[in-house]
């Protein structure tokens, strides 16, 4: 297994927060208000930055958005290739999503493959009238036509790196790091 080191610091707590509180913005702009939006994270840390949009939202509009979170293990297809028995995540979702404009959440959006999984499952348990999506950054490298409507921040990469994402809710740090194979 590679070892990789921190390369460059991409965003700090105060990044993150701004990245968020735009994102925040774009979305009431883009849908006219939050009227039937629903903000649903992607497991692991597509849900504490879905929380935090929620959270902004109600600051902004001083109306709260419903999040819910969803896992997708059994929708990846490299599932064969994670482990023998996949340990498998609560999805739950606040209200029905019929209807409902979705906002995927998620941190890095890389090769589109997470996001046509979430795709997946998010269809198989309901009919949204429509599905947008926002990622604190985007790394480039698709391979697939997937693109964000909502992106923190844009990041060149190499395909050899990696984007290590650390939230307070999840790894008790704040910040988003490019890391690279140790030599």
């Amino acid at each position: 297994m590679l070892n990789f080191v921190d390369k460059t610091l991409l965003m700090d707590d105060q990044g993150i927060r701004r990245a968020l509180t735009r994102i925040s913005h774009e979305i009431i702009e883009k849908n006219k208000g939050v009227e039937n939006i629903v903000l649903i994270g992607i497991r692991t840390r597509g849900v504490p930055l879905a929380e935090r949009i929620s959270q902004n939202i109600k600051e902004i509009e001083n109306a709260a958005v419903p999040v819910g979170m969803l896992d997708i293990t059994l929708y990846r297809d490299d599932l064969s290739t994670l482990a023998y028995q996949p340990i498998i995540h609560e999805t739950k979702f606040p209200c029905d999503i019929n209807g409902k404009t979705i906002v995927l959440v998620d941190d890095v959006l890389f090769t589109g493959r997470t996001i046509r999984a979430a795709l997946n499952a998010l269809t198989d348990l309901g009919r949204p009238r429509t599905i947008q999506l926002a990622v604190l950054i985007d790394r480039g490298h698709r391979e697939l036509p997937i693109r964000a409507d909502y992106v923190g921040k844009n990041v060149p990469t190499a395909a050899k790196e990696i984007i290590s994402v650390q939230l307070n809710d999840t790894d008790d740090n704040e910040q988003v790091i490019i890391k690279e194979p140790a030599q």
